[in-house]
């Protein structure tokens, strides 16, 4: 007698059929989908779905966990094409993840964490992919930006906030132009402050604050 896996463990089917999920929630094809009604999109069926995954919930956070995936592999590209210059890569790391194209995976996002946070079966382990992955991954990103691993782990806590937020604001108000304007305004803010390593930037007193001009006059030696 086969024993069946464990849903979600790795598995060159398992695989195959997260790809073909995957494509269809980028269509918008998931959303409030039921697994019958999923599998008969994809030429599946339910038994298979349930085989792989356990149940809908478990789905949702496979095709999350994947989606994550991807993100963190563009935020690292992104990190080391603007290394030294964090304000032009969160900016552009925003761009990525303001994209249309990404707006059903997020909502999908949102629905698993509540899942997630509310137990469902299907999600065990789900939670553990939210935070610490992206840590890790902003560590081993660290000395191309020439920054200390625990000041970019520390940044990076601040960062899934403030873009984790900026989404959910983006999904339900759809005022991207206002929320572009409110990731400036938040850059303005880190430029005047100080750096990671606890230094004042350049410029800036040790408080942060405009350091006040000096006149320099330069007299001629000969």
């Amino acid at each position: 007698m086969t024993v069946p896996p464990e849903p979600g463990a790795p598995s060159a089917a398992r695989d195959r059929l997260l790809a073909a999920v995957l494509e269809h929630a980028r269509a918008g094809g998931l959303g409030d989908a039921s697994l019958r009604s999923l599998a008969a999109d994809l030429g599946t069926s339910h038994r298979m779905l349930l085989y792989h995954f356990g149940s809908r919930e478990g789905l949702v956070a496979a095709v999350v966990t994947a989606v994550e995936a991807e993100q963190r592999a563009a935020m690292t590209g992104i990190a080391g094409a603007w290394a030294g210059d964090p304000a032009a890569a969160m900016r552009a790391f925003w761009a990525e993840l303001a994209a249309p194209a990404l707006h059903e995976s997020e909502r999908l996002f949102f629905e698993a964490v509540a899942l997630a946070l509310r137990g469902r079966p299907g999600t065990e382990g789900f939670a553990e992919t939210l935070v610490t992955p992206w840590l890790d991954a902003v560590a081993a990103a660290s000395p191309a930006t020439g920054r200390a691993a625990d000041d970019a782990r520390l940044d990076a806590r601040i960062g899934m906030a403030l873009t984790r937020g900026l989404l959910l604001d983006l999904l339900v108000t759809g005022d991207r132009a206002g929320l572009d304007a409110a990731v400036e305004r938040f850059l303005d803010w880190y430029r005047a402050g100080t750096r990671p390593d606890g230094e004042a930037r350049p410029g800036r007193d040790g408080d942060g604050q405009p350091r006040p001009k000096t006149t320099v006059t330069v007299t001629p030696t000969s």
